[in-house]
């Protein structure tokens, strides 16, 4: 199975309303739609994190519930849910965050699972990996478990919680060394290393630990980088109505097209060749643009990906 950890928490949506704007909640949060994607996808998912007992917490795990994901490994507090206040740009979504003494991010390490089953995979991304004390316990985690399973990192910056980029830094490249697998978005690269090449960057990620580094690049498609070697995809064209939670989506696919392919081991994905890279980046990459086809973190059901 898969189990997903960090963030889970509410995306405030702007839409048109009267002549001004509204905000709609969403669920939300990177890991959280990375573990609802994968559970409509049909990959067995668990989610691992602190969802608020509040009406939006209710709301976060009737969600996860409905898109077939487990509870098993939820845990609870009696802090607000974090609100995340959604603004477009012209480089895409702004997220504002409000995040100080929410539930999510009071996970200690007498919250981690003592034991899992030998089969799962884990998966940690986002701001789960900054902010504390959560961050600290999740990657005790990460450090206990690497190697021993498949551990998947998308680090989905938000540099509006980031103090220190130099800090993150440091910090991201010890995550690097833990991981198997590793999606990053041109965004994230640009702000941590800004002017310089994409594909260099990630050859240089991918010597820290990882067997594959993937770089999303929005409408632009995607690629993998092993060694020298450089596997690119294109985007599908689809009518954009708003790109939140796409990059989650587009892990999603990755997951459970390994799952669907057998590929649960980090000897598994060293084995993979050119092509099912390509056919894997392909699967990824139409399962984010249907997401891109609809308004909020709404990832796709695995009947909806032909």
């Amino acid at each position: 199975m898969l189990i997903v950890a960090g963030e889970a928490l509410i995306d405030m949506t702007p839409t048109a309303h009267n002549g001004g704007t509204a905000y709609v909640p969403h669920p939300g949060g990177s890991p959280y739609n990375v573990a609802m994607g994968a559970g409509r996808l049909g990959t067995p998912t668990a989610f691992f994190g602190r969802i608020s007992r509040d009406a939006f917490g209710q709301l976060l795990k009737r969600h996860l519930a409905a898109s077939k994901v487990s509870l098993e490994y939820v845990r609870e507090g009696q802090e607000l849910t974090t609100l995340a206040l959604v603004s477009p740009s012209e480089s895409g979504e702004f997220f504002s965050f409000y995040c100080e003494n929410t539930a999510d991010r009071l996970l200690y390490p007498e919250d981690l699972p003592t034991a899992l089953p030998p089969q799962a995979a884990l998966h940690f991304g986002s701001y789960s990996l900054v902010l504390e004390p959560g961050a600290s316990s999740l990657e005790l985690l990460m450090r206990r478990e690497a190697r021993r399973r498949l551990i998947t990192l998308d680090p989905n910056v938000r540099p509006f919680l980031i103090p220190s980029r130099e800090a993150y830094l440091e910090r991201l490249l010890g995550w690097l060394e833990q991981a198997d697998l590793v999606k990053v978005s041109q965004a994230d690269l640009e702000w941590l290393y800004p002017g310089e090449n994409l594909e260099t960057i990630a050859q240089d990620w991918q010597k820290q630990g990882p067997v594959w580094v993937i770089v999303t690049r929005g409408g632009q498609g995607a690629f993998a980088v092993r060694g020298q070697e450089i596997i690119a995809v294109q985007a599908p064209r689809v009518q954009v109505v708003d790109t939140v939670g796409a990059g989650d989506a587009f892990m999603s696919g990755t997951l459970s097209w390994l799952w669907q392919s057998g590929v649960w081991s980090r000897a598994a994905l060293a084995s993979l060749n050119s092509a099912q890279i390509t056919a894997m980046l392909n699967f990824a990459a139409r399962v984010a643009a249907i997401t891109c086809t609809r308004s909020g973190a709404n990832p796709p059901w695995r009947e909806e990906v032909v």
